[in-house]
């Protein structure tokens, strides 16, 4: 019987005819967000280049997430990027960044090797002013970010403005230099000295700045003894 003769037959009997029925479509759940340390790192670039926390992005060329080795046992972190900075995308550049490179080779440091630099801000203030509270808020959460990837097992902070905002605190530098601190929750071990461009206005303070740091590479070399 053929195909219309066979359904006019089956319908008089009062039978329904089977129809295929569509597909089913079977739900495919979204790929993971990956939590490896690598994919970590692209969100978090990719976050700092489009952020919008803060009216400072409005004024800057990017943002200026930070440059160095992901592993470091050292982490250095500035106030905020500078002209050149937010330029190049990297912080410490220009004659500042070549005084801080000088300073982490007289203790056995390179850029890009064992240390990690980044700064406070990831926008550049216009006329490198100081930052504002709500600025330095607004950037918090990716320098936490930052930190908690990398573990550093030594932090310096350099210049007052990072060491005050790093510590919560309103001390001078005079102050806060020659101690251990503890960095937030982690305790990690936090050393202050000055800022490269401040040591460029100010050179007599040099040999102060090299007393930081041997302090600093002396403690670093117990913790790692330890």
């Amino acid at each position: 019987m053929d195909p219309q003769r066979r359904a006019h037959y089956l319908s008089a009997l009062g039978v329904e005819q089977w129809q295929p029925r569509a597909p089913v479509p079977v739900p495919v759940a979204a790929p993971a967000v990956s939590d490896e340390p690598g994919a970590q790192w692209l969100r978090l670039r990719e976050e700092v280049a489009h952020c919008t926390r803060c009216p400072l992005h409005a004024g800057r060329t990017q943002g200026v997430l930070g440059v160095g080795d992901m592993h470091a046992g050292w982490m250095v972190i500035g106030e905020a990027p500078g002209a050149e900075e937010d330029r190049l995308g990297e912080p410490f550049v220009g004659r500042a960044g070549k005084l801080l490179d000088a300073m982490l080779k007289a203790i056995g440091l390179a850029r890009g090797s064992g240390v990690y630099i980044a700064n406070v801000l990831k926008s550049r203030p216009p006329n490198n002013r100081d930052p504002l509270p709500a600025e330095v808020a607004a950037c918090r959460p990716y320098l936490a970010r930052q930190i908690a990837l990398i573990r550093p097992k030594l932090m310096l902070a350099v210049g007052r403005i990072a060491a005050q905002n790093l510590l919560g605190t309103d001390q001078s530098l005079s102050g806060l230099r020659g101690k251990v601190h503890a960095f937030g929750e982690s305790g990690t071990p936090l050393i202050v000295t000055y800022h490269p461009a401040y040591l460029l206005r100010t050179p007599a303070d040099k040999r102060k700045a090299w007393e930081d740091l041997k302090f600093a590479r002396d403690l670093y070399q117990r913790l790692g003894a330890e």
